[in-house]
């Protein structure tokens, strides 16, 4: 898969929900709480919304799929862009797109997902109390 001729590669699926979740981590820059699914097959996070996010609607309403980028800034080129670019944690950068209605995440980093993963729960500015 490729957006605007950059490879693609699925990263995560993100879904919203109105349920707490075990082991939440909480963001008060967004107004949400994120948990992740111990799913097997695939890395999935729930999202979970305080009223009066920041977050724009579609990511508040709409599952969304994380895709791993090679070039970020070429990849949200002439797309709506919901969220970023920005860097929740060194070495990673993430987008949030619109396409036709769907919001789309987007991602860029050299870590590796084990290396990526341990980061959010310890290191990323959007969870730090």
């Amino acid at each position: 898969m490729k957006i605007n001729g950059v490879n693609c590669v699925f990263h995560h699926l993100g879904i919203p929900t109105t349920e707490k979740k075990p082991g939440e981590r909480y963001s008060q820059r967004f107004g949400m709480y994120t948990s992740d699914s111990s799913c097997q097959a695939m890395r999935i996070q729930w999202h979970r919304f305080e009223p009066g996010s920041p977050m724009h609607p579609l990511i508040q309403t709409i599952p969304h799929v994380a895709l791993k980028v090679e070039d970020l800034d070429r990849a949200v080129k002439g797309y709506n862009i919901l969220l970023g670019p920005y860097e929740p944690l060194p070495d990673f950068r993430v987008a949030f797109i619109e396409d036709s209605g769907q919001p789309i995440e987007l991602v860029q980093t050299t870590l590796t997902d084990e290396q990526l993963w341990e980061r959010v729960k310890s290191d990323s500015v959007l969870y730090r109390k």
